[in-house]
């Protein structure tokens, strides 16, 4: 691999211990300083919305400016909203921390791409295994993040929750250190106009369709139940430490089958790892419905890991047959614009439908959007190799 990939799979880990230390906080400091319960998870939701809104912004900014510049950007923008979580802590404004997760998501927004940076950095033959080791830092997030969180939630006394964030603009400005070390192509600006294909043309593909109902789907169930899941535990009376090594666990499953993702779509075909992803939505649902205990909470987000990254991963690869290179500002921006919009849904509706309805609920609304995507991976399938059939008999 491009030295280049090996630090985005850097950047990636320190994105996501970010994110994972903020997936174990956000929600319970919203219980805490939000003026209604319900409100819980609205932080986490602002995330979202932020990557939902950035997402198009950034990608065709970075067309301008670089990808560089702009993941540098990012990490600023980041090390501002811990400064004012911090502040908003100490003075126990809720709103305030909502504008710092506001902050949180559009360095995310930026952060995303840095799936789509490896893609550029490698040949056509190795994007599978570029993707998929990019994704793998996130292992190491897994570590750091929620134990960052549980190791330093005291270390202002007086303030419960203030000191991760201290730790967390330590963790952005590493990665403003890590990206400006980071060599990737020059942004080439054309005089010309847009020579790509109608957007209607590239979104209306069977192949865009279905990446997207992965990632979409795929992203958006996983995002429901483990924005869930800290509530569901302090519910039933698991303290922060368990409830930091469920998120750990969970992570290191997202994560580490990165290590291998590439291989098994090289081996066995995309359609297969898609699949096999969608029925582990199914496998975790009924892990946990099946009781309240520690195994069940971490069992359930193991497989529920495990399921998003075979989605995610695999769908982000099959989006790649979407597109031509002129047009992929517009394609990946967009495609991760709707993607992010549905799971910034999904984190509105979490503390909602847990806080009126409970776990069980939260669980069985998932069903059938992993049915969804299930049929949609089998007919691509069945339409692709159809005309894979038509072809060799015309041949």
């Amino acid at each position: 691999m491009p030295f280049s990939v090996y630090v985005l799979s850097i950047c990636t880990a320190t994105a996501f211990t970010c994110a994972s230390l903020l997936i174990t906080l956000s929600a319970l400091i919203g219980a805490q300083l939000a003026p209604d319960k319900s409100l819980a998870t609205l932080p986490i939701a602002l995330q979202f919305l932020a990557v939902m809104t950035v997402s198009l912004p950034a990608s065709q900014s970075m067309a301008v400016i670089g990808r560089r510049n702009g993941f540098m950007l990012a990490a600023c923008i980041g090390m501002v909203g811990a400064i004012i979580a911090l502040v908003a802590i100490i003075h126990k404004n809720f709103w305030a921390f909502c504008a710092a997760a506001f902050l949180f998501g559009t360095f995310t927004a930026f952060a995303n791409f840095y799936r789509f940076a490896a893609i550029e950095a490698v040949d056509e033959s190795m994007k599978n295994r570029a993707i998929s080791f990019v994704m793998a830092g996130g292992v190491i997030a897994a570590f750091f993040g929620p134990n960052l969180a549980n190791l330093s939630k005291n270390m202002l006394n007086d303030y419960p929750f203030a000191g991760p964030f201290l730790i967390l603009f330590l963790v952005y400005l590493l990665n403003l250190i890590l990206i400006s070390r980071l060599q990737l192509p020059r942004p080439v600006i054309s005089k010309k106009s847009y020579t790509g294909r109608p957007l209607w043309t590239i979104v209306s593909q069977p192949v865009f369709v279905v990446a997207i109902i992965c990632e979409m789907l795929g992203y958006g169930s996983m995002n429901l139940i483990m924005s869930s899941t800290p509530l569901a535990m302090h519910a039933h009376d698991h303290g922060l430490g368990s409830t930091s090594q469920v998120i750990q666990w969970h992570v290191v499953a997202m994560f580490l089958p990165s290590f291998f993702t590439g291989r098994l779509i090289d081996r066995f075909g995309i359609f297969p790892v898609l699949a096999v992803g969608a029925l582990l939505g199914f496998v975790a649902v009924a892990i946990n419905l099946s009781g309240y205990g520690f195994i069940q909470f971490v069992a359930g987000l193991v497989a529920l890991g495990v399921c998003w990254n075979f989605l995610f991963v695999g769908g982000t690869t099959l989006l790649t047959q979407a597109y031509e290179q002129e047009e992929k500002s517009r394609v990946q921006g967009i495609n991760d614009l709707i993607v992010f919009t549905f799971v910034t849904f999904t984190a509105l509706s979490a503390g909602t439908i847990h806080h009126w309805f409970g776990w069980i609920v939260v669980n069985l609304t998932v069903v059938p959007l992993y049915a969804i995507v299930l049929i949609a991976i089998i007919l691509l399938h069945r339409t692709q190799r159809h005309q894979k059939d038509q072809q060799q008999v015309a041949g």
